[in-house]
């Protein structure tokens, strides 16, 4: 690259969470999204294949660092200590990000709402991070939030209002949405501007968000869109970058057959024993409130109303049972509405980790996690049997059927076949990945196997990737491009040499910079001067429902 190339945004990296092309084709038709085509129309465009699990807190980070998550260590929302968990940060990612390398080379970066970027990295530019941070994240440099707040008005990181919050309507929810995407990119203009980085980086989350909450409802989905599509029109005629890409974490669509309890097949097969009382199974969500009022913590521990209803449990007064005795005074709904989740939580059956065998922890992780002596805590299974003990629960899950006849799972196989790394002793035992995406995964407790699916708009593996502008041969093709392509290719195209660690390869649509790659030091967390020093409390994401 020469010196004159090196004056202004060499590359812009658009990230759209579950952005793929059977939602864009759609949205392009009604002319929704004009800038977002003009991109598809002019640039190289192609498929994206996710990784398993493609869940946005392992997604993110596979894809801005090249690596799987046996190689980063992050598998899920959470990650977990024996049997308790922790909601995952961004220094639980343990390998280079893109601008940690282009940093390396003195290029600068411009990082603004990235999943899984809190605390951020100090780098010759600006981080904002977003999803599961908290709402005033540390950024860096130390200041620049505030500054961004002066230049642009408020900043938020999450919607002012919690999910299931009948205090609002739809439409201003969605109106609340919109004003989020807007906060995004003004403050990356502002950014760039102040800081005329070599490298962009602006994602936009509430595009998967806005499938989650409001089940796919298309004018809804359109509303969204459009208002990204207003930034990205903006962010490109400000900017003017040298090369534009687009790529999603997954895919979005449809999940049109039941949801499979796992759990509940687990009980019955003999390999997980359940128990009434205690903290409850583990999720992120339990902390939405506090991370919309700014607290920084990524443990959960109950309250006395969620103790009490544990104890309750433990006795046999389980909030089910609860009600249903409401349901019959007609309170049910009320009961419903002001019950916190952690009560809920806490007040009904769970799985009894210690004395089980086999289980499902975290239904985003796709996978079982087997109980092992002398590797967790309390562990059941002796070393020796652990092989026969998974090659049996393989062959188990394999013959699972729906109610339908078909199966419910197109691969079960030991993590080795999807992980590689030093973090692969993180992961599932085994990974299970329903057929077609078509059955969402549950990690509760049931007496029923198949139940209607809670979730019917979830994650599908084909998400998308555009890249255009110098330097880009959009004749080549670009097929099977995969998540962990995007960052060698995004380096190859500003001429720094990717990482020999990385799992993704350059796309042929860029030439490759001499040498191709290079060996990196190995991956330290850099001292980070704007880590608030209050003792962080809970933290939790407002997208999803377990």
């Amino acid at each position: 690259m020469t010196d004159s190339e090196r004056n202004g945004m060499g590359a812009l990296l658009l990230g759209i969470d579950a952005g793929c092309l059977s939602v864009f084709d759609r949205l392009s038709a009604e002319g929704v999204i004009p800038n977002l085509r003009s991109l598809l129309e002019a640039g190289a465009t192609a498929p994206l294949e996710s990784q398993i699990p493609p869940w946005t807190p392992s997604a993110w980070p596979s894809m801005f660092t090249g690596v799987n998550p046996g190689k980063h260590g992050v598998y899920g929302f959470t990650g977990f200590d024996g049997y308790d968990f922790h909601v995952v940060r961004g220094d639980d990612v343990r390998a280079h990000r893109l601008w940690t390398l282009l940093d390396h080379h003195d290029r600068s970066s411009v990082v603004v709402n990235v999943p899984v970027t809190h605390p951020p990295d100090e780098i010759d530019g600006a981080i904002v991070p977003g999803f599961i941070g908290p709402e005033d994240p540390p950024c860096h440099p130390e200041g620049v939030l505030e500054d961004i707040r002066e230049a642009i008005g408020p900043y938020r990181v999450y919607p002012r209002y919690a999910r299931g919050d009948d205090s609002l309507s739809d439409a201003e929810k969605i109106d609340e949405y919109r004003t989020l995407v807007g906060m995004r990119g003004d403050a990356f203009r502002y950014l760039a501007d102040r800081f005329d980085p070599d490298f962009g980086f602006l994602q936009f989350q509430k595009t998967d968000t806005v499938f989650h909450e409001f089940d796919g409802e298309w004018e809804r989905v359109k509303r969204v869109y459009a208002a990204v599509d207003e930034q990205i029109g903006a962010v490109l005629e400000a900017c003017s970058p040298q090369r534009v890409f687009v790529a999603s974490d997954h895919g979005m669509g449809r999940y049109e057959k039941p949801e499979f309890r796992v759990n509940a097949f687990l009980e019955d097969a003999g390999y997980l024993e359940t128990t009434l009382g205690g903290k409850g199974m583990p999720t992120w969500n339990l902390m939405r409130g506090d991370l919309r009022d700014g607290e920084r913590a990524a443990e959960w521990e109950p309250s006395p109303a969620e103790r009490i209803a544990a104890a309750l449990a433990g006795v046999g007064l389980t909030t089910h049972r609860m009600g249903t005795a409401l349901e019959r005074l007609g309170l049910a709904e009320f009961a419903k509405a002001h019950a916190p989740d952690g009560v809920v939580r806490t007040g009904n059956e769970q799985v009894d980790f210690p004395n089980s065998t086999a289980y499902v922890r975290a239904r985003t992780e796709l996978g079982v996690r087997l109980n092992v002596d002398g590797r967790d805590p309390a562990g059941t299974i002796p070393r020796d049997e652990y092989e026969d003990v998974r090659a049996q629960l393989i062959r188990e899950l394999e013959s699972v059927t729906a109610p339908d006849g078909e199966p419910v799972f197109q691969t079960v196989a030991p993590r080795e076949e999807f992980f590689e790394g030093p973090y692969t002793d993180r992961a599932v035992d085994i990974v299970t990945i329903p057929t077609d995406f078509q059955h969402f995964l549950s990690a509760q407790p049931s007496e029923e196997y198949f139940v209607e699916t809670t979730e019917p708009w979830n994650h599908k593996l084909e998400g998308v990737f555009v890249a255009s502008g110098d330097g880009i041969d959009e004749s080549r093709p670009l097929a099977d491009a995969h998540l962990f392509d995007v960052a060698p290719t995004i380096l190859a195209a500003l001429d720094v040499p990717y990482s020999d660690r990385m799992d993704g390869r350059v796309l042929p649509i860029v030439d490759a910079a001499e040498p191709a790659s290079m060996s990196y030091p190995e991956y330290a967390a850099s001292e980070r001067t704007t880590v608030d020093s209050v003792v962080e409390n809970r933290l939790e994401d407002l997208g999803y429902v377990e």
